[in-house]
């Protein structure tokens, strides 16, 4: 399967995607551990996705998305973005809104 088929079916199969660095009990990257520190806060279920053990999804996924690093989430198929935004939309209450909204289908 290409990698840009990969990235499609694993977003269409999961309502909440984590394309990141290592794994959520375990992420390898300061920038990971902050986005999954978040979803867990939330306590929302999510599918989560490691780069490293394919440099194929690594590359792909930026390209997929036309964003430059990781980690990257995803929302109902929809691109929400990297550490930073996530962070921000969660003190906003932002995150909290899409989280709810896609929790309601």
């Amino acid at each position: 399967m290409a990698t840009t088929d990969r990235i499609k079916q694993i977003i269409g199969d999961h309502d909440i995607v984590l394309f990141m660095k290592g794994i959520p009990a375990a992420p390898k990257c300061g920038f990971s551990a902050s986005v999954v520190k978040v979803l867990d806060a939330l306590g929302a279920p999510y599918e989560s996705v490691d780069v490293l053990e394919d440099p194929f999804l690594r590359d792909g996924i930026k390209e997929y998305s036309d964003w430059p690093t990781i980690p990257q989430l995803y929302v109902r198929g929809e691109f929400v973005g990297g550490s930073d935004i996530v962070r921000e939309m969660y003190a906003s209450g932002e995150l909290q809104t899409m989280i709810a909204a896609q929790a309601a289908g």
